[in-house]
């Protein structure tokens, strides 16, 4: 704050200080006034006049002394009020906030009877007093548990829409029991899970968030020709995914904003935990935090690395080694289905075809990983 608009601000505060002792002096007169016809006789207009303007000038001189130390009061606890928030997240505040809001209404409510009793203001006071404190507290900590609560409430419209549009589509609702599947922007460029759901093994609700539509198109829109090709692939196969039979595919409109983050990987984490669905990704990293998180995550690549022929070990395979590994001595093949087989000894064979021994296997959600020992060479 500058130097001029603080002493604005002091200059008002004063004013004020000033004018509100002026009041108050004025009142306290005309209390003693009152009290003190009763006794004597003080209705004569000098009196009156010497007690009114005699409290009205010392209660304003009052205001006009103590306005410095107030205002340096007001001042202090502002700047303290502002430290203090800069390390307290907006959720917390907002959590806080409302938690006040409703234990203040909560103890109106519960002083109401007391309010023709002596004691009741008093009464009214210490409930607002303790409830407001405590379910602020209790909002602040709870604000997970009840956010999830009233997150309930909040997708009654969206579930109620998917009802809509699976009787409009003639199919029934059934699948409405299973939980949603949230499409993110890896696996609708991915392109694989269109032939999942060609396949039969993906129905029901499919959700595609606006904001990973909008990276989708953003990726399109790039200059870069390879993530232009992507984001190009990815917006054929969400068309094509609209017109599926097997599922219902859904557009919801909640944004980045309504659900208070920044990042499209967070909003996706944010979007399952509100409407209780799995995340549909490639994305190993995404996959990774939201299980960190406890969000269900159906990762494409697995179901891949799943359907891929099982090899134990001591059986064979013939694979052609095409280059040098990381370690010494070793060779790199792949075999049909794409996945890596590592031969140990395998580098005097580059260019070969060789049998292999399988000796063990390394399975992630990258992929999996064969290991194994040459046992011949393969004369075609």
């Amino acid at each position: 704050m500058t130097d001029g608009l603080i002493k604005i601000m002091g200059g008002i505060c004063r004013a004020l200080l000033t004018i509100l002792g002026g009041i108050a002096g004025y009142q306290l007169s005309a209390m003693v006034v009152s009290l003190l016809s009763q006794r004597i006789d003080v209705d004569r207009f000098w009196i009156q006049a010497f007690l009114n303007g005699g409290s009205v000038l010392i209660f304003s001189g009052i205001g006009f002394l103590i306005a410095p130390l107030f205002f340096r009061v007001l001042g202090f606890m502002s700047s303290l009020f502002e430290k203090n928030l800069q390390t307290t997240k907006w959720q917390d505040i907002t959590a806080a906030t409302t938690g006040l809001f409703v234990g203040l209404l909560l103890a109106n409510l519960m002083a109401m009877p007391f309010a023709g009793l002596p004691l009741g203001p008093y009464v009214a006071f210490f409930l607002n007093l303790v409830i407001g404190y405590v379910l602020a507290r209790l909002f602040v900590n709870r604000q997970e548990d009840i956010r999830g609560f009233f997150a309930s409430f909040m997708t009654l419209r969206q579930r109620l829409l998917f009802r809509k549009n699976r009787g409009e589509s003639g199919k029934d609702d059934f699948s409405l029991a299973v939980p949603a599947k949230i499409l993110d922007t890896s696996v609708v460029i991915d392109g694989r899970i269109l032939d999942v759901v060609h396949a039969g093994f993906l129905e029901g609700v499919v959700v595609l968030p606006r904001f990973v539509l909008s990276e989708l198109q953003s990726v399109a829109d790039s200059k870069d020709p390879g993530r232009r090709a992507r984001g190009r692939r990815g917006l054929d196969v969400v068309k094509a995914l609209q017109g599926a039979p097997s599922l219902n595919l859904v557009i919801t409109e909640v944004g980045l904003k309504e659900l208070d983050v920044d990042l499209v990987d967070s909003g996706l984490i944010a979007l399952a935990r509100r409407i209780g669905g799995k995340i549909l990704t490639t994305d190993y990293n995404l996959n990774k935090v939201a299980e960190i998180q406890e969000i269900v995550v159906l990762n494409v690549n697995d179901l891949a690395n799943s359907m891929k022929p099982a090899y134990l070990p001591g059986e064979n395979v013939i694979v052609d080694v095409i280059r040098e590994g990381k370690e010494p001595q070793q060779g790199i093949g792949y075999l049909d289905s794409g996945t890596m087989l590592v031969v140990e000894d395998g580098e005097a064979y580059i260019g070969r075809r060789v049998e292999v021994v399988v000796t063990s296997m390394l399975q992630t959600s990258a992929g999996r990983m064969i290991f194994g020992r040459v046992r011949r060479e393969v004369f075609s």
